[in-house]
């Protein structure tokens, strides 16, 4: 049986930002690593908080908001399990850049920056790989603003709702593939766990834009909302609302 430290190691190395280190190394990484646990809604930290810690999602999904002056509050990504954030303070030495909160019950494995730090020392390309994945992010938060400055309401939240559908199925695959192997068998729908409130939120809408357009995409078929989640039966129509 593997001890928890032997256990954390495995599941480090799983991790495409750890790939590189060697079985020794990975066993160090993640004797520094604390595990925590998050409920659905809790704040991980705030935007401007004093920034010490990077966090690796193990299970469940996290929220990253920026709120405006005026009050509003912006989603910038969702993260999924193996993804990690809280890292961008290592580079500029600045508070919190953003919010994080729980979108569902979650664990994470919580790295001292530190330690982290005297990791990058000695393996400059896990530094590289964090950077990639900070632009990749950067990129997508741009995108996100764009369509939301030029695009209509039902091409945001269209965009949204496509984006989660890919989002899961990458999931299932991972999971299948971790498990069974990947026998290429995509589900035909498609559930997203998340409010109307949550898409309004994701897609940069009022809540009552997005309920109308989604009770248009209902009509049509294309999905069906409950509570606290929507069923997305048609992916591909999606595409249509996307100008």
């Amino acid at each position: 049986m593997l001890s928890q430290g032997e256990d954390k190691a495995a599941e480090l190395a799983r991790f495409p930002i750890f790939e590189s280190l060697s079985e020794d190394e990975l066993r160090q990484v993640a004797d520094l690593a604390v595990p925590r646990r998050y409920d659905e809604g809790q704040v991980i930290f705030r935007e401007g908080d004093r920034s010490d810690t990077c966090f690796i999602v193990r299970t469940g999904r996290v929220r990253i908001t920026r709120t405006h002056s005026g009050g509003r509050s912006l989603t910038l990504a969702e993260l999924a399990p193996g993804e990690m954030f809280g890292e961008l303070s290592m580079f500029d030495g600045e508070g919190r850049s953003a919010t994080v909160e729980a979108v569902e019950e979650t664990t994470t494995l919580a790295l001292l920056e530190r330690d982290i730090k005297r990791v990058l020392r000695t393996h400059p390309e896990i530094a590289v790989k964090m950077l990639v994945r900070l632009a990749s992010r950067l990129r997508a938060a741009n995108e996100k603003l764009a369509r939301q400055s030029f695009q209509p309401v039902a091409g945001r939240v269209a965009s949204t709702l496509l984006a989660q559908v890919e989002a899961r199925r990458a999931e299932a695959a991972a999971a299948i593939g971790a498990e069974d192997g990947d026998d290429g068998i995509q589900p035909v729908e498609i559930v997203i766990e998340a409010t109307q409130s949550d898409i309004a939120q994701l897609a940069g809408s009022s809540r009552e834009s997005a309920s109308r357009f989604l009770a248009d995409l209902e009509r049509a078929g294309v999905v069906t909302t409950g509570r606290g989640r929507v069923v997305v039966h048609d992916p591909a129509a999606l595409r249509r609302y996307i100008f």
